[in-house]
C-alpha cells in the first residue's frame, strides 16, 4: 500500500492525500478507506490519531478517525465523502458501478454497511451495551466514552442486537444469491466499495488472526465477545468473502 506514517506536523505541510487514521486499532472505517485508497493506487499519508493533539484537531476539525484531507480541501469524515474523494482522485478503477440501479445498490448497501445505523454503526453501539452491563464487549472506560460520543441510549443499545442479526442476514442471502448467479461479488461481476467496506466490517466481528492483524488484546477481545443472535447470523459466507476480497484485492497485514 503505498502510504507511511507521518506527524501531524508533516502531514499538515505536506501537499496532497493525507488521513488521519485510528492506530492499533482494525477500524472498519478507517480500513476501508485504506482499501479504496490501495486499489486507487493513491499515494497519500497516514497520521495516527491522538487524542490529545490540539494541533490535530484544529487540522482535522475533530479528534476522529478516518479524517481525510486533500491539499487545502475541507477535511472528509463521512464514508461516502471519502469515497467520492478516491473516486475523483482515481476514477479507474472505479468503486461505484457505472449502470445508475447498480450504482443504487452498492451506495445503498455501502450505507447499510458504514452508515448510521448501518451494520459496524450498530455492531459499536451492540459493543458499547454489553460494556456498559459488564457483559463483554469494550472495556467500561471506552464503553462510556464511546456512548457519549455516539449518543448510546438504554433503548438504542437494547435494540442494536436485532439490526446487527438482520444485517447480517441480509448480507450473506445478498452474497448467496449472486454466487447462484456466477458472482463473487456483492454487486454486479466486479468489486466495489460494498465489498470493500463488508471485509473490514468484520474485523468488529471475527478479526483477522494476530499474524495478519496485530491489534490491541483487549479490543480483540471486545470484537471477539460471544453473542448467540450475532453468532448464528454470522454465515460462513460472510467470513469467506472478507478472506477472499483480502486475499484479492486488498493487502495484508494490515498496517495499523
Amino acid at each position: 500500500m503505498a502510504f507511511r506514517y507521518v506527524s501531524v506536523e508533516e502531514a499538515v505541510q505536506a501537499p496532497g492525500l493525507r488521513m488521519v487514521v485510528v492506530g492499533g486499532v482494525p477500524s472498519p472505517w478507517g480500513e476501508a478507506a485504506k482499501g479504496i485508497f490501495h486499489v486507487k493506487k493513491l499515494d497519500w499519508l497516514a497520521v495516527r490519531l491522538d487524542y490529545q493533539s490540539d494541533a490535530m484537531k484544529a487540522w482535522a476539525g475533530q479528534r476522529s478517525g478516518p479524517v481525510a484531507i486533500h491539499g487545502e480541501e475541507a477535511p472528509r469524515d463521512r464514508w461516502i465523502d471519502i469515497l467520492m474523494l478516491a473516486e475523483r482522485l482515481a476514477p479507474s478503477p472505479s468503486l461505484l458501478p457505472a449502470d445508475p440501479a447498480d450504482r443504487v445498490l452498492a451506495i445503498g448497501l455501502s450505507h447499510e454497511l458504514m452508515g448510521e445505523r448501518g451494520l459496524c454503526w450498530s455492531r459499536r453501539l451492540q459493543l458499547v451495551h454489553m460494556g456498559l452491563a459488564e457483559q463483554g464487549g469494550f472495556v467500561p472506560q471506552v464503553a462510556q466514552y464511546l456512548a457519549r460520543k455516539y449518543g448510546h441510549t438504554p433503548d438504542a443499545g437494547g435494540a442494536a442486537t436485532a439490526r446487527v442479526v438482520s444485517l447480517l442476514r441480509m448480507l450473506a442471502q445478498r452474497l448467496k444469491a449472486q454466487q447462484a448467479a456466477g458472482s463473487r461479488y456483492l454487486v454486479g461481476a466486479a468489486l466495489t466499495a460494498a465489498d470493500i467496506y463488508l471485509a473490514a466490517g468484520l474485523a468488529l466481528f471475527r478479526p483477522l488472526g494476530a499474524d495478519l492483524c496485530a491489534m490491541k488484546p483487549d479490543t480483540r477481545a471486545a470484537f471477539e465477545t460471544p453473542d448467540a443472535q450475532t453468532d448464528a447470523a454470522l454465515d460462513p459466507v460472510l467470513v469467506e468473502h472478507r478472506d477472499r476480497i483480502y486475499r484479492d484485492h486488498l493487502v495484508l497485514p494490515l498496517a495499523l
